[in-house]
């Protein structure tokens, strides 16, 4: 690969991770928009975007998917231990480290 070649590369490189970020706040918007609107539909659709986005940013940034899977496994352990509010009141963190752990 000439230097050039590495030039456009990583320019490359570069505008797609700028993309990726654009793209996490437009979908992040859809999902609000959503939310207000009260469309099961949009709020899917914003949820599921968002989460392929994260998998699909972290992964031009370097980091596999699976070690994204295990981060955010690691994560919601810590957080049922040191006792957060959604897990006390509602169980939310044990039932998404569950759902991770089955897939």
């Amino acid at each position: 690969m000439s230097f050039m070649d590495k030039d456009v590369d990583l320019a490359k490189r570069a505008k797609i991770i700028e993309w990726l970020k654009t793209e996490l706040v437009d979908q992040l918007a859809h999902l609000l928009k959503g939310i207000w609107e009260g469309s099961h539909h949009k709020m899917m659709d914003g949820l599921a975007s968002l989460v392929a986005c994260c998998y699909i940013l972290g992964r031009r940034l370097g980091i596999s998917l699976s070690s994204l899977d295990d981060a955010v496994l690691e994560k919601m352990r810590k957080q049922r231990e040191d006792g957060h509010q959604l897990e006390e009141w509602y169980g939310d963190i044990s039932a998404l480290e569950d759902h991770l752990r089955k897939r």
